[in-house]
């Protein structure tokens, strides 16, 4: 008997049209013979089951179910597509736990740690992971800007603390700029982080759970037209994402260690995709995303692309992971 997935897609964030995009790919992908693929919109004013008509029918937020032609349907496992608010932040994995409802990302502390970037760097790094110098702000805190550039120091990073990684960043390269960096960040968030500028190759790894294995894939480079890798080079095609990266085997074997490590550290499962940057031919961490995007131009597709590993066999592994 055919399994009912639930496509979540959407969310409170700035991210919400790539979200968009990634449910759709997944809908599209999903093999029909095995699911009954429900595409579902999560936004702040509504829950929305959508046809193919784009008919809306409201979300039962009760038992998370929908009423179809007075026929009520019920989900076996939900698809999380959602980046940002409130899919990988541990609000909707909460939510799922509490109604028993399984669902293809990591579970509700994961999510909260892994979208917190102060707080998983703080408990990455006695396990030996390395990370760029940090500044922290919370709203409200006095802006010390000389004090910031001697911890830091120029050029800078300053981005919102809970936050997908392409909104509320800015590249600082004077300590007068700094100020209008801050209130840009703190527009996405109310924590910031300040992080020195780390000069090298930037690679990005996904770790996933893969017919019950955690799985390395491919890593890719990326090397952006702009200035960093922020939303334009991510989403509009300003940047070149090399799969295999141009790294060393040692360089390799480093990245590939640090992110399976990082994965059983935090317990994780599901998708991830972690950032990194050589400084001194180490491997220094810069996030983790924990839904990463999952368009055909998405990082983690073209990954396991490179793996032997088809989207329909990557979102159908989730699903059989999920329901476990």
């Amino acid at each position: 008997m055919k399994k009912n997935i639930a496509i979540i897609m959407g969310g409170f964030s700035s991210e919400f049209e790539i979200s968009l995009k990634s449910g759709n790919v997944v809908y599209n992908t999903l093999n029909k013979d095995t699911y009954n693929a429900y595409r579902v919109h999560i936004f702040k004013d509504k829950w929305v089951y959508v046809d193919e008509t784009n008919e809306e029918y409201p979300i039962d937020k009760n038992d998370f179910s929908v009423v179809v032609n007075q026929q009520k349907i019920s989900f076996d496992c939900v698809f999380n597509a959602i980046h940002g608010d409130p899919g990988e932040n541990g609000y909707l994995q909460a939510y799922f736990n509490l109604i028993g409802l399984p669902q293809t990302s990591c579970s509700m502390y994961q999510a909260a740690l892994t979208f917190n970037k102060r707080d998983c760097l703080s408990v990455l790094k006695p396990y030996g992971i390395l990370t760029a110098e940090s500044y922290y702000l919370n709203f409200g805190d006095e802006i010390k800007p000389e004090e910031i550039v001697a911890k830091v120091g120029l050029p800078c990073f300053v981005k919102a603390n809970k936050a997908g990684s392409s909104f509320g960043i800015t590249k600082v390269y004077k300590t007068e700029d700094l100020n209008h960096a801050i209130s840009v960040a703190f527009k996405e968030d109310d924590e910031i982080i300040i992080e020195s500028f780390l000069d090298g190759t930037e690679v990005s790894v996904g770790v996933i759970t893969y017919q019950g294995k955690i799985k390395v894939l491919p890593i890719t480079e990326i090397v952006s037209e702009n200035d960093f890798f922020d939303y334009e080079a991510k989403y509009q095609g300003k940047s070149q994402e090399i799969t295999p990266a141009r790294i060393t085997k040692e360089q390799e074997a480093m990245v590939i260690e640090n992110a399976e490590k990082i994965y059983a550290i935090l317990k994780m499962k599901g998708f991830s995709r972690s950032e990194f940057i050589f400084k001194n031919n180490k491997p220094h961490l810069l996030e983790i995303n924990t839904v990463p995007g999952l368009t055909n131009e998405s990082i983690l597709p073209q990954q396991a692309k490179a793996a032997g590993i088809s989207m329909e066999e990557l979102f159908d592994s989730a699903i059989v992971e999920a329901l476990k």
